[in-house]
């Protein structure tokens, strides 16, 4: 089955300040929840993000088990939107989009991910138990986190 969560957050800012700060894969791990152990794997420091982009992960979403995960970027409309698309790691299917339309005092940020765990019935089951659970805490806490470092640190990134 696949599922699907969809998010938006309004943050303060430019457009060129937000997309700067979302197209850095290594930004990935500020907005993650610590216990998930995210890290990015290689030097992205420098690159603007582009089409067919390969990024590598590890985390570790249970029991602090690690996970090797690596997403290409498919599509990359700059200032405007980036889909990036699970190649290899924990889900059947997993693709993000990521959504950025300014407004007149800031951005507009919409999340959209379309999901599928694999293992058929025990993946719908584990979605039951802890699978929605988990990836609605690490949607609040980015939300959070995002709020802080745009919303209400006076620090420009």
């Amino acid at each position: 089955m696949i599922y699907s969560i969809y998010r938006e957050q309004h943050v303060k800012g430019d457009i060129e300040r937000v997309w700067r700060y979302f197209s850095s894969p290594h930004n990935l791990a500020d907005i993650t929840p610590k216990d998930m152990a995210f890290v990015v794997k290689g030097d992205h420091h420098h690159n603007d993000i582009y089409k067919d982009q390969i990024i590598d992960y590890t985390v570790s979403p249970i029991l602090g088990i690690p996970l090797k995960w690596r997403t290409r970027i498919t599509e990359v409309v700059p200032f405007q939107r980036f889909i990036d698309y699970q190649e290899r790691g924990p889900y059947k299917l997993w693709e993000h989009t990521h959504t950025f339309t300014p407004e007149n005092d800031g951005v507009m940020i919409t999340d959209h991910v379309r999901y599928e765990l694999p293992f058929g019935l025990l993946g719908t089951l584990a979605h039951k138990l802890f699978v929605k659970k988990k990836l609605e805490n690490i949607f609040d806490y980015r939300y959070q986190v995002l709020d802080e470092k745009f919303n209400h640190n006076t620090n420009l990134l």
